[in-house]
Order: C-alpha cells, then sequence, then structure tokens
C-alpha cells in the first residue's frame, strides 16, 4: 500500500507537469488559431451559403435570394468565366518552364559557377520584389511604339514587332514571361538547397563508374530532387490560379479578356457589378479546380517521386 502511495505522489508532479504544458500550448497557439478562425473559416462557410444567393454586399440581408445551384449552371453559360478559366489553365504552362529552368540554373551554379551567394540574390530579387513595380517595370519594356524591347527588334531588322500587352494574341505570353521571370528565383534557390543535400559520394561513385554528365543528372541528381519538384509543382500550380495583381495593374483582363484570369473576374464581379452571391459561386469553382489538381498531384506523385 506504502509503494502504491508513493507511485501516486511521484505521478502527480508528471501530470501536474504535462497539464501546464499543454495549457501554455493551448495559449501560444490559440491566438494563431482565432485568427484562423475568424478570418478564414467563418468567411469561407459564409461564402458557400451566398454560393446559392442572389445577393449584393451593399444590399440588406432581407433582399437576399436563394436561388439554389442557378449560380453555379449560369457559370457555364458565362462566356467571360470560361475565357478566364481557360487563360487559368494556359498559365499553368507557367509552372513547368519555371521548373525546368530553375533545375538547370541551379546545377550550373551550384557545379560550375564561383560567387554562388551574388547569383542567389540576383535571381531571387525578383520574387522579393513588389509585382506592383515589376508589372509597372514590364509594363515600360513592352510598350509598342517607345518600348526597349520594340525598339531593339526594330535594329535587328524586325519592321512590325509584336505589340505584346497590347495585342490579342501576345498579351497573355507576355503575362506568362513576367512569371516565369519572376519565379525563377525562388525555385533556384529551393532547388540549390535540395542538391547540396545529396550525398557527394554518389557522384565520386558515378566517376569511378566513368558515367557523363547527362547520366549523372538523369541517374542520381533528377530522381532525388523529384520531392523538391513536386513541392515546387503543388505550390506553383496553386500560385499560378491566384495570378491578380500581375493581371490588374498590367491589363486588367483586356484586350478583350484575353488576360483575364478566374481571380480577376471574381474581384470584378464581387467590388465592381457588385454581385456577391455570384462572385461566391466562382470562389468555389475556383476551389475544386485547384483542389482537384491538388488531388490528382498527389496520387500521382506516388508513380514518380522518390523519397
Amino acid at each position: 500500500m506504502q509503494g502504491n502511495e508513493v507511485q501516486q505522489q511521484q505521478a502527480l508532479p508528471k501530470l501536474k507537469r504535462k497539464q501546464r504544458e499543454e495549457i501554455a500550448g493551448y495559449l501560444l497557439a490559440g491566438p494563431m488559431l482565432l485568427g484562423l478562425f475568424i478570418f478564414t473559416v467563418i468567411p469561407t462557410l459564409i461564402s458557400l451559403v451566398l454560393s446559392f444567393t442572389e445577393w449584393s454586399f451593399i444590399a440588406d440581408l432581407q433582399k437576399m435570394k436563394f436561388v439554389g445551384l442557378n449560380n453555379f449552371k449560369q457559370l457555364f453559360d458565362d462566356q467571360v468565366f470560361l475565357t478566364s478559366m481557360r487563360n487559368n489553365l494556359i498559365l499553368l504552362l507557367v509552372v513547368p518552364v519555371q521548373l525546368i529552368v530553375s533545375l538547370v540554373l541551379a546545377v550550373v551554379i551550384e557545379r560550375y559557377v564561383y560567387g554562388k551567394g551574388l547569383f542567389k540574390v540576383m535571381f531571387f530579387m525578383p520574387y522579393i520584389s513588389s509585382m506592383v513595380a515589376v508589372a509597372i517595370v514590364f509594363q515600360l519594356l513592352f510598350h509598342p511604339s517607345y518600348g526597349p524591347v520594340n525598339e531593339t527588334l526594330r535594329s535587328l531588322g524586325i519592321a512590325n514587332p509584336p505589340k505584346w500587352l497590347a495585342d490579342l494574341h501576345y498579351a497573355l505570353p507576355s503575362v506568362m514571361i513576367i512569371l516565369i521571370w519572376v519565379g525563377i528565383g525562388f525555385c533556384m534557390v529551393v532547388y540549390m538547397a535540395a542538391l547540396n543535400a545529396i550525398p557527394k559520394d554518389l557522384y565520386e561513385s558515378a566517376d569511378i563508374d566513368g558515367a557523363g554528365v547527362w547520366t549523372r543528372f538523369r541517374r542520381i541528381t533528377l530522381p532525388l530532387v523529384t520531392p523538391t519538384t513536386f513541392f515546387l509543382l503543388v505550390t506553383g500550380l496553386i500560385s499560378s490560379f491566384k495570378s491578380f495583381d500581375v493581371i490588374k495593374v498590367l491589363t486588367e483582363g483586356g484586350p478583350s479578356y484575353s488576360t483575364s484570369v478566374v481571380t480577376y473576374y471574381l474581384y470584378t464581379t464581387a467590388f465592381e457589378n457588385l454581385k456577391t452571391g455570384y462572385a461566391s459561386s466562382i470562389a468555389w469553382m475556383l476551389f475544386g479546380c485547384v483542389l482537384l489538381i491538388t488531388l490528382i498531384q498527389l496520387y500521382g506523385q506516388k508513380k514518380w517521386v522518390h523519397y
């Protein structure tokens, strides 16, 4: 009996210590969880309810009209939405181009270039720069009459260079060029960190076996950076669906909706046309597309990602 009492007395301080640690953990995480609940969870649920209504946020709640799935049905007949969704799918091509270029740059800089830190800063600067400032700079570069890009093309003998952002066929490729240029630095830095984690003895063994540069890259480097590639692919595809600021500053969706994306159309629908319910259905359609693409990647990564 005395032994049991001693064990219980020793267990009480441990239990109290564990309870104190749990309380401290909840107190530290509490503000973040509270903010997440107030600014993310509640607005998300409200937008889900609004997606089934016809209502404007400047009107009284009494004027809210329940329309069921009509908003979602209307999306499939909305040519502007369909064009915006098509443009978003085209923008997805930015991600693989970024990954290929950044991986090549990371390998070259990591293996064959001195002063790696300087190159990291140079390539990373566009990523940490304000997207608004970057968009304004490219707006000047791509000016159809006096921009440096077209002036250079004219000096090379091209009489009628593209009008870039003002051209129906070149506006979206121009935006894609900007997004690629901005995102390469981040991907390159992440890839360089992944390359440093690859054991050096693998390359030494490959050299002893007489493997060439391409063989080492294909058999060692490429498989061992697939987890990093998967991470950048998922985050990049999600980010491409959130492209808004560059579109707002550069083209405002023009010309003729050739650069309109879903987030920009959502913004104009909600805050310019004041169709809050319809805009909420656009937001949930966008969420569904992003979720579907992410699930496909999670399933597909089992076949090509090597951990």
